[in-house]
């Protein structure tokens, strides 16, 4: 009979060799090769690497290690490269003059798999129409018949005839202020049949002067201002741009817009007597003309009426005239006057301008010649 405590000392260091063989080598299985693996070994499992792009679309479900997934960018709509918004409509490339548009990289196994819809080619843009031919420029002066109703332009510019260049003198009679006096006045005409100046000169003794110049081109239409002043103790000027369809006056005020056929001040009496010495048997008596008249601080209409004819009594003689009447429109408008003369190429003859307030200035021919 064996001692107990050998017994138990041996039993204790049985236990502990299989404790030991157990905790550091692993089970063999039946049939298994006997091969034990080196104790506490470890192993790293490594992420898969990713597919190729051409063949994610065949793959199996995801495996169960996944990469971390990428933010996607938002995808791009397909936009025909007609309507790109980087180019004005006018000049925008059509589908066919711009060719394929780059294809987006892929996002995703799901974007591959579905192909991206065809991008619809726009048609191209239709041949702009011939632009037409620019019309003939047309006249704001408007010559309304008797008893017709108001026109508001010529579509064809009316005819007229220049007169030559002349010198004529004036005596004059008015009213200022309620004072009457009398003076001697000048209207010098000059042309070379491109260009023209006018000068008109009033002087009038302890009231001192006034000058009116015009000067400008010779058009088809006739007169064509290009500066308008008026002096008196200073000098105010308007100046015409009728390129760009203004005038402009040296007084502070707002510029005014200006057609073909705007006059000024002088220029329009000259204007009027080329229009009736062109075509006189088209001024019968109730006909208007109606000339965009400009003054040195704004421009406005003025509507002449075709009177008729009288025989003026004038110191250098009888003169047969053609009388013309403008009318004020409103309160503080002038009432003007002015008679033409066909013996003397539709030259005034004698011209009266009368205030709102009454003032008046009647100037009557007393000498013509050459300048």
């Amino acid at each position: 009979m064996i001692p107990r405590r050998p017994l138990l000392l041996i039993t204790a260091l049985v236990l502990a060799l299989h404790a030991l063989v157990l905790g550091g080598t692993a089970p063999h299985w039946a049939g298994a090769p006997a091969e034990a693996p080196p104790v506490f070994a470890t192993r790293t499992v490594a992420a898969p690497p990713p597919a190729p792009a051409a063949r994610v679309a065949e793959a199996a479900p995801a495996p169960a290690a996944r990469p971390a997934p990428r933010k996607k960018p938002r995808p791009k709509p397909a936009t025909p490269a007609a309507e790109t918004t980087t180019a004005p409509p006018l000049i925008a490339e059509s589908a066919s003059e711009a060719g394929p548009a780059a294809e987006p990289a892929p996002d995703s196994a799901t974007a591959q798999a579905a192909p991206a819809p065809e991008t619809p080619a726009s048609p191209p843009p239709a041949d702009p129409a011939p632009p037409e031919a620019p019309a003939a420029p047309g006249s704001a002066i408007a010559i309304t018949p008797p008893g017709a109703a108001e026109d508001a332009g010529s579509p064809q510019p009316p005819a007229v005839r220049l007169p030559a260049p002349a010198r004529l003198g004036f005596d004059v009679a008015g009213q200022s202020k309620g004072f009457q006096y009398s003076a001697r006045a000048e209207l010098l005409w000059q042309h070379d049949g491109q260009q023209y100046q006018a000068r008109q000169e009033i002087s009038v003794l302890f009231l001192g002067s006034r000058t009116q110049t015009s000067v400008g081109e010779i058009t088809p239409l006739g007169l064509q201002p290009r500066r308008f002043g008026d002096r008196s103790r200073s000098e105010q000027a308007a100046h015409f741009d009728f390129a760009q369809g203004r005038v402009t006056f040296s007084a502070n005020t707002p510029s005014a817009p200006i057609a073909p056929g705007a006059q000024d001040r002088l220029s329009v009496f000259l204007q009027l007597g080329a229009l009736l010495a062109a075509t006189p048997q088209r001024f019968a008596v109730g006909t208007r003309i109606s000339i965009p008249t400009v003054s040195a601080r704004a421009a406005d209409t003025w509507t002449f009426t075709v009177e008729g004819e009288e025989t003026l009594e004038l110191s250098m003689g009888s003169l047969h005239a053609v009388q013309l009447q403008r009318l004020p429109r409103r309160d503080y408008d002038q009432k003007a006057q002015v008679w033409l003369a066909p013996g003397l190429d539709y030259l005034p003859a004698r011209i009266r301008i009368t205030q709102a307030n009454g003032d008046f200035a009647e100037l009557n021919l007393r000498s013509h010649a050459q300048p």
